[in-house]
């Protein structure tokens, strides 16, 4: 049985982990910010030492793009200094890593997918504060597995398609941008494949793309989450190329799954997982 160790547990994606804590021949061990602080060293060396971790998902970062903008030495204390620290402890106790990273480590010009050997320009502190918990990982552990993941969603925490809920709910009218295209990605599709990773146990140590399949605009993506709740009032989500961020985004994000498609063959449409999340997310509140 392989042990374990999620950091960051109480984000979308560390819930969604333990939805799955019972898969079988792995006995996970989940930490919260408050349990172990990534940025201290001696936190995380006092809970590797004498645990015999055979594997490392960090799931903690710092996520606010908005706010990183305005708090950049937070941003690269938790997505660069903090994973240094992850890369070292993990390779003191020979323990291998799986972190997640974004596409906003690109700058949005090549106007195609991008591969995991295209050129990083990241053109917001959030992506270059990532980007330098990439460029960490592979200079201090060779066994790492960095999953570059866009435009995450879940049934847990904080996201766009909750978000998008509440306020048609609520009948508030939403101006929604069509400036930026991406792929919409659900924290389950997310963990099914992390947790294939752990299951094979064999795959090339490096950097892998990891999405659903197609693109839309975050526009789309709002219609579309309003389709399968089958909310009445979906007319009051409406399109603009006016949006105001104090962050700059990158207008085309969409990652090349060639690579990974090569060995994984679970991969849904965008349309497919939004369905299914939002299913879910009916049931729990019903």
């Amino acid at each position: 049985m392989k042990r374990v160790i999620v950091l960051g547990a109480n984000g979308q994606l560390g819930k969604t982990i333990k939805d799955f804590e019972k898969f079988e021949a792995i006995k996970f061990s989940f930490f919260s910010r408050n349990e172990i602080d990534i940025t201290d060293i001696n936190s995380l060396t006092k809970n590797f030492k004498d645990a015999d971790f055979d594997l490392c998902i960090n799931c903690a970062a710092y996520t606010n793009v908005e706010a990183a903008e305005r708090n950049v030495a937070e941003a690269f204390l938790i997505n660069a200094e903090g994973v240094k620290n992850i890369a070292e402890v993990c390779n003191s106790y020979k323990v291998k890593l799986i972190h997640i990273s974004t596409d906003y480590v690109f700058d949005g010009k090549k106007g195609k997918p991008y591969t995991t050997t295209d050129h990083t320009n990241p053109i917001n502190q959030y992506g270059k504060s990532k980007l330098q918990g990439e460029l960490y990982i592979q200079e201090k552990l060779k066994e790492h597995y960095i999953i570059r993941a866009s435009w995450l969603y879940s049934l847990h925490g904080k996201n766009f398609l909750k978000t998008i809920i509440s306020k048609i709910e609520s009948e508030a009218t939403l101006n929604i941008t069509t400036e930026e295209e991406g792929t919409p990605t659900s924290c389950i599709d997310l963990v099914t494949f992390i947790l294939y990773i752990i299951k094979v146990d064999n795959l090339p140590y490096g950097i892998y793309n990891f999405s659903a399949k197609g693109s839309t605009t975050w526009y789309g993506f709002a219609k579309e989450i309003a389709k399968n709740y089958k909310l009445g009032n979906s007319d009051k989500i409406l399109p603009t190329d006016k949006y105001k961020t104090q962050a700059k985004r990158p207008k085309f994000s969409v990652l090349n799954l060639n690579k990974t498609e090569e060995f994984y063959k679970e991969l849904r449409t965008w349309e497919e997982s939004v369905g299914v999340v939002v299913k879910g997310y009916k049931i729990s509140r019903s």
